[in-house]
């Protein structure tokens, strides 16, 4: 218990990079594109990507396509729908967090979508 405890202090804890890294945020934003019997194509998406995303994070990201899935959990069934993963990294501003945010409520309303997951991690990055 005690161990569990020492350690849980230790995600918050500012990450350290040794030079000539820096530390910054890495997000990595999980996009369903099945809508009803639609699949949000990929002319959509890069649409999307042109006027949401990019204009918020000009400085670059990584588009992947996957395969994701999720349970629903009122017809007790696993959905699997083709799916982008953005992965963006980022100086830790509260702006930026921000526009995840808008980013991900965006594309739910445009595409219907119940929601985007957004995961985020310090990472040591240099370029």
């Amino acid at each position: 218990m005690a161990s569990q405890l020492l350690l849980s202090g230790c995600a918050s804890l500012p990450q350290a990079c040794l030079p000539p890294s820096r530390a910054m945020v890495s997000a990595e934003m999980f996009f369903g594109r099945s809508v009803g019997g639609h699949i949000v194509s990929e002319r959509e998406f890069a649409a999307f990507l042109a006027t949401e995303i990019t204009p918020r994070f000009p400085d670059g990201l990584t588009v992947i396509d996957g395969r994701g899935q999720w349970r629903n959990d009122q017809r007790s069934a696993i959905i699997r729908e083709p799916s982008k993963l953005v992965k963006i990294i980022f100086a830790d501003e509260v702006q930026k967090r921000a526009d995840l945010d808008a980013i991900a409520e965006s594309y739910k309303m445009r595409f219907h979508q119940q929601s985007v997951l957004i995961a985020l991690q310090p990472s040591c990055v240099s370029f």
